[in-house]
């Protein structure tokens, strides 16, 4: 496994409003080169919003991101060249239900990127065969399982040689036997040196993978730092309640 090297992704002082209701509230974060950072919290403190934002989805209100050293949030930058160095891979999937898996996955390269459709097609196939889905390259995504379907969403992701990788809560609408099977993808990638930043509400996922664990609450991370110490020895009184509850509901 590589070891962290320079910042990739730099959030300074992010805040993000819906009207009158306050989403982000000067977050602060970094994300080194070949490191994994794991955003918890409950629903609503905010982990999906900050993905968005840092992806371009959602123009912030305040502060800056930047990708290696670069403010992309400078009004001067062009977002979809932004979006060509990112891969944001939603918990819904988002697959062209009109495609076939490999069709899916050639799509970015070949739209974003100009490969051409041979070395788009070759890249695709050698994807989905890494990711377990040889042999269903013509599928179409109705007749994939939903973890089928979210590593065709994260196959299609990495096609593109993104710089970071951005997951949000990709295992959220999946039944609880295909978890594994996209944890294990996003395992691998991580093992290989994929900059990862995700949303998660996995914490046995967050504690074997992930460099560093963020707690958000309210719009603010409230706590930061190593998995063995946020999840398993954590300061805030936040914190605390948040894990008690998951432990509890796991029992339930």
């Amino acid at each position: 496994m590589s070891s962290p090297g320079g910042p990739v992704l730099e959030l300074r002082e992010v805040s993000k409003a819906f009207g009158e209701r306050q989403v982000l509230r000067g977050i602060d974060l970094t994300v080194r080169e070949h490191e994994a950072v794991a955003l918890i919290g409950a629903s609503g403190s905010g982990k999906s919003t900050l993905l968005r934002c840092v992806d371009l989805l959602e123009e912030i209100d305040d502060g800056d991101v930047f990708l290696d050293g670069e403010a992309i949030t400078d009004p001067a930058v062009d977002p979809v060249a932004v979006r060509r160095r990112l891969a944001l891979v939603f918990q819904a999937y988002n697959l062209f239900p009109h495609m076939t898996a490999l069709e899916n996955v050639m799509l970015g390269e070949r739209r974003a990127h100009g490969a051409t459709r041979e070395a788009a097609e070759a890249h695709g196939r050698e994807l989905l065969a890494r990711f377990g889905l040889a042999g269903r390259e013509d599928d179409r995504p109705d007749n994939l399982s939903g973890g089928q379907q979210q590593r065709v969403a994260i196959a299609r992701a990495f096609a593109g040689r993104p710089r970071a990788l951005l997951l949000d809560e990709v295992t959220s609408a999946l039944d609880p036997e295909l978890v594994g099977e996209v944890l294990a993808a996003v395992r691998d990638l991580k093992a290989e040196g994929m900059t990862m930043l995700i949303a998660t509400h996995e914490m046995s996922f967050a504690r074997e993978v992930a460099d560093q664990v963020a707690f958000l609450h309210e719009g603010r991370i409230l706590e930061q730092g190593h998995p063995a110490q946020v999840l398993e020895n954590p300061q805030a009184d936040e914190t605390k309640r948040f894990l008690a509850r998951l432990l509890q509901a796991g029992r339930a």
